[in-house]
């Protein structure tokens, strides 16, 4: 799907699980680019975490091998870290960039900082952010596409699509959320993605009342996917119901705070 997918680290436990995650939707000749940003130009400090950077240029060498995919990895120093991020993916004409959560560990916020916010507001290529437990995961049984509008973004669905196929052809299923309008309408095939995998519909209704409710929207979404017993909920870029873009940096914070189950964000 992608042919070169920019993957930032910050800590050498994130390096394997990104990696994996990002040759799923990686073509069979693109690259992963990897890249750590020291967060300072101190010439001290910047010597230190130099040496310390091969915790994370070790670790991307290896998963590459083992997964028999191009991995360049790199550092650079800034104190700009999402503008260095934005600045290599300029220049090197990535397609995607895949990053986790990013923040101070001692605050509840998981965009605490400017780093996912930034790239997510300012990037030009597609950006996909995972939360840990998307980061931990080895296989879904099921990925679940919430959706406010009727149908998944066609970004979502082919992102959807490649991880099923990736995952052994496990289910994709749309997850419309809206009001209840007459009768319940019955579950069904809904269409075929891409690469012919079909995407299930399956309906939530809830009064009209509550999906105006923007600070509620997190809680619906994850009422929807437990439903189906959650999965991989992959959120895409849509209008909330009020006409509004819904991948705020607020609106991710509290579903990926609230959610027990992996998580993605894809802005594209």
């Amino acid at each position: 799907m992608y042919r070169q997918i920019l993957v930032p680290v910050q800590e050498p436990a994130e390096v394997e699980p990104l990696i994996r995650f990002a040759s799923m939707l990686l073509d069979a000749d693109g690259e992963i680019r990897v890249l750590h940003v020291i967060p300072t130009t101190t010439l001290p400090e910047v010597t230190r975490e130099w040496r310390a950077s091969v915790h994370l240029v070790v670790p991307a060498h290896e998963a590459g091998a083992s997964l028999d995919v191009k991995v360049d990895p790199e550092v650079r120093a800034a104190t700009d870290v999402p503008g260095e991020i934005l600045e290599s993916a300029d220049a090197h004409g990535v397609d995607a960039i895949l990053l986790t959560l990013r923040g101070d560990r001692r605050s509840r916020n998981p965009f605490v900082g400017r780093t996912a916010t930034g790239i997510l507001h300012h990037a030009r290529s597609d950006v996909l952010v995972l939360n840990r437990l998307g980061l931990a995961a080895d296989r879904f049984p099921r990925i679940l596409l919430p959706t406010l509008g009727g149908t998944p973004s066609p970004t979502v669905v082919k992102v959807a699509e490649e991880l099923s196929v990736h995952n052994g052809d496990v289910p994709v299923i749309a997850l419309a959320i809206g009001p209840r309008e007459g009768g319940e309408e019955p579950s069904g095939v809904d269409g075929l993605g891409p690469r012919g995998t079909p995407i299930r519909l399956k309906r939530s209704f809830f009064p009209s009342a509550l999906l105006r409710r923007r600070h509620q929207l997190p809680e619906l979404i994850l009422q929807a996917a437990a439903r189906e017993r959650f999965g991989l909920v992959v959120m895409g870029e849509e209008p909330d119901s009020a006409g509004g873009p819904l991948l705020t940096r607020r609106f991710l914070e509290e579903l990926f705070r609230a959610a027990p189950c992996p998580v993605m964000a894809v802005r594209g």
